[in-house]
């Protein structure tokens, strides 16, 4: 009988403070993702820079979301290479995407990418985004398309995803799934809960049969004054910590 337990040796003694409180948080925002159902078994990336630094971490290629540990994040620069031994490789399709914008975007801390079946579902349809939800509301002031290019190994095709990104901090990616960017590793996963639950209240609308009802455009210009004011100036960081507290309960281990 072939052995499945992994054994993941800790690097906490190996690493800063900084770097190893951003692992256990991207740790966390991976098995949220698995949490939450928006995984696609071993595929799609979160990445995060390692605080004062220009390399980031990625998930090592073949553990499932739900599996990830903060020792098992693989440290690597903007050209790819590893900056640390680990046995698991790195998804270069994830490397491709997240490396760019990483570069591009001083801001990006943290790069989301998902292929929930919502986004994916919204992502096909050529009026994209619907002003048709409070969801939508939250996402639609920051949000860009990047048309469908196959699969992310063309180095050529980075210039025109960060020009397609700009500014912006969300992301959909034609035909092929969500991305989002936050300051934090909390803001980037608060970013696609909102930007995944507007996909899936207009799958679930559209599917009504019935006319919508778009917000009008006055009121979606008050977004981002009303998004700061509710959150009372505090971002993600009113949820991450009861989001932890959940992967405590339902999770635990991802801290390792």
């Amino acid at each position: 009988m072939t052995d499945r337990t992994l054994d993941i040796p800790s690097v906490r003694d190996q690493v800063s403070a900084e770097e190893w409180q951003t692992r256990v948080d991207l740790a966390a925002a991976y098995r949220l993702v698995a949490l939450f159902g928006w995984d696609d078994l071993i595929f799609t990336h979160i990445t995060a820079k390692v605080p004062g630094t220009e390399t980031f971490l990625i998930n090592p290629y073949g553990l499932m979301f739900e599996e990830i540990t903060a020792s098992s994040l693989v440290r690597i620069d903007l050209a790819g290479n590893k900056l640390m031994d680990s046995p698991f490789d790195i998804n270069p399709a994830g490397f491709t995407i997240h490396s760019c914008i990483h570069a591009a975007r001083h801001d990006a801390v943290c790069v989301m990418h998902t292929h929930s079946v919502n986004g994916m579902a919204i992502s096909a349809q050529r009026e994209g985004l619907l002003p048709i939800s409070q969801f939508a509301f939250s996402v639609l002031h920051s949000l860009a398309y990047h048309d469908y290019e196959g699969l992310a190994l063309n180095e050529a095709e980075k210039p025109r995803l960060v020009a397609d990104l700009g500014s912006s901090n969300f992301l959909m990616l034609r035909n092929h799934g969500l991305l989002t960017i936050g300051s934090s590793v909390a803001e980037a996963f608060q970013a696609m809960h909102r930007l995944e639950a507007a996909c899936m209240v207009q799958v679930r609308a559209l599917a009504g049969g019935k006319e919508l009802i778009d917000i009008p455009r006055p009121i979606l210009d008050q977004a981002a004054q009303q998004l700061k004011a509710v959150r009372l100036g505090k971002g993600a960081s009113l949820t991450w910590p009861g989001l932890l507290r959940r992967l405590d309960r339902l999770n635990p281990g991802f801290d390792s």
